[in-house]
């Protein structure tokens, strides 16, 4: 029991801190990844009774745009991560819609595994699964769609943006690979 509790004191090194240019870029890219998912959600998705800004993105967003050497912020994670999730969080819904803590509970844990069977984990990918369950009438209506528009679509908004913002500076590069 002891060695279990000694576990918890941690001891590793923290990690240095982010140099200025990194700061940077990292904002750049957020606020504009954002701003087109909304800006593109008001201006058109809205007057089909559609969404392309879901809460999960400002997860993504910290992942494309400050961790962009990690797996989970790579084009694959992105964009599988969020249609799996969305995926499977309707069908969550529509399975245990009588049971909204049942079916959010299944959307996420699920939503985990299909993501770990397939090798797109993306964190915020367990959001989206939950939103599907959470999200209310207008999410609900989407149905299955819902992976495509808001979560797949707006997702490869973000990944069009990092493309294009994270390798404007010299010593940025994204993605580390595809597939």
């Amino acid at each position: 029991m002891n060695k279990y509790f000694q576990k918890m004191k941690g001891g590793g090194t923290r990690p240095s801190g982010t140099n200025v240019p990194e700061v940077f870029w990292s904002g750049v890219g957020s606020f504009l990844g954002i701003f087109a998912c909304g800006y593109l959600s008001l201006s058109y998705f809205t007057l089909l009774d559609l969404t392309l800004l879901i809460g999960s993105f400002g997860a993504s967003a910290v992942l494309v745009y400050a961790a962009i050497k990690s797996p989970l912020a790579q084009p694959r994670n992105l964009i599988g991560g969020h249609v799996i999730s969305g995926l499977v969080g309707v069908a969550a819904y529509q399975l245990f819609s009588s049971n909204l803590v049942l079916a959010s509970a299944v959307a996420v844990s699920f939503a985990i595994m299909a993501m770990l069977a397939t090798k797109t984990l993306h964190p915020p990918g367990g959001a989206t699964a939950l939103i599907a369950v959470i999200g209310g009438v207008p999410i609900h209506r989407l149905g299955f769609l819902y992976a495509l528009i808001p979560a797949g679509l707006g997702a490869a908004v973000l990944l069009v943006v990092a493309l294009l913002v994270n390798n404007m500076s010299e010593n940025r590069k994204y993605p580390e690979y595809w597939f």
